[in-house]
């Protein structure tokens, strides 16, 4: 006799906090791990986990018990990792992470990142990023879900994104290789294609990486174009340091509105939050509560403190995607919550020197 899975989150109503995070842990360890539900890569390590996370696993303390399988992700076929419960006709997308570290990791999507979006887009609005009005993309496209994430911000005033595409591999295997003329070519290649765009189109919103803001306010002339007609700059991709961050807001654009985004392809996004009077970082970031958890632990895996540089670890739980416990390749300062029952924040986020027996070269994102 075959049990009836567990009822799913309404995903148009997800749950409303940290308080339901342990509930909502819950109700996803029922879909993920059912026959009829949960996806063959899952199904397939339930056995050899030691613990049957259907009856088991009580909230998110209990997922440090599961291994970080992010390193599969680059060679497990994609169509395995669709949980069977998908809704009929669902289309799902492929993405992939930047190869920062070897061989690019995959995910898939349905609706999530769609969900995920339409959150950003209402904290940039609530940052004072303009409602209405075109962006330019100048940045990775192809299989890296930012491009995608960065289109949805545009929609729903009726805006255009533009794109200028960026091989963030290409970039890192020239530098890897010491061809820094070369790399510097490249980025003259990009920042004149967004030229064009800039003169041509009536862009609003720009979204691209610290190292080609910083390239950017190195020519004068483009400088001056991104200046004048546009009103907010969405940064992500890269670390920015505080001080290269405000020197870039104060003396470089201080008319424009300035918002970080902080993510990968496997965790989403984290934005920026609105500064609050008890912030001490000029950035904090915070992720989306209803499904991600980042926490900043040391090297024996507990959780630093308040005001501590920790290394993020990930739990994405997720209709779509269960991603436990996943060591990233960041540090960052954990910062609190803005209030009780609220999700830790992230500030002065930046990358170790070498991850999973590999050297990480950021490049331009």
């Amino acid at each position: 006799m075959t049990s009836t899975p567990a009822p799913l989150p309404d995903p148009h109503r997800p749950p409303l906090g940290a308080a339901d995070f342990d509930a909502h842990v819950r109700a996803l360890m029922a879909w993920h791990f059912d026959d009829r539900t949960g996806s063959p890569f899952w199904l397939a390590r339930r056995a050899d986990l030691g613990f049957d996370p259907r009856t088991d696993v009580a909230g998110a303390a209990d997922l440090l018990r599961f291994p970080d399988v992010s390193r599969e992700l680059r060679t497990v076929p994609a169509a395995d990792l669709i949980p069977r419960g998908a809704a009929p006709g669902q289309v799902f997308r492929v993405y992939e992470s930047g190869g920062t570290t070897g061989a690019p990791k995959r995910i898939v999507d349905g609706n999530y990142r769609s969900r995920v979006g339409a959150w950003t887009r209402r904290l940039l609005t609530e940052h004072g990023v303009p409602a209405t009005g075109d962006w330019l993309h100048l940045g990775p496209t192809g299989p890296h879900v930012v491009a995608f994430d960065t289109s949805r911000y545009a929609e729903p005033a009726g805006g255009l994104c533009y794109t200028v595409d960026l091989d963030p591999r290409w970039v890192k295997r020239l530098l890897g290789s010491g061809r820094q003329q070369e790399a510097d070519d490249y980025i003259d290649h990009l920042l004149d294609q967004a030229r064009e765009v800039l003169l041509s189109q009536p862009v609003r919103v720009l979204s691209t990486t610290p190292p080609l803001i910083e390239a950017i306010c190195a020519r004068p002339e483009l400088h001056e174009l991104v200046a004048s007609r546009v009103g907010a700059i969405i940064w992500a991709g890269t670390s920015f340091s505080p001080e290269s961050l405000r020197v870039v807001r104060e003396d470089f654009f201080p008319d424009a509105r300035l918002v970080g985004i902080y993510g990968n392809s496997l965790m989403g996004v984290a934005p920026q939050r609105v500064r609050t009077p008890e912030d001490v970082h000029a950035c904090v970031f915070e992720p989306f509560a209803e499904t991600t958890r980042l926490d900043l632990v040391d090297e024996d895996g507990e959780p630093v403190g308040y005001g501590e540089r920790g290394r993020v670890r990930l739990h994405l739980v997720s209709e779509e995607m269960f991603l436990p416990n996943v060591l990233e390749r960041d540090t960052a300062v954990r910062v609190r919550p803005t209030s009780d029952g609220g999700v830790d924040g992230l500030a002065e986020v930046t990358s170790v020197a070498t991850f999973e027996d590999a050297d990480v070269v950021e490049g331009v994102y």
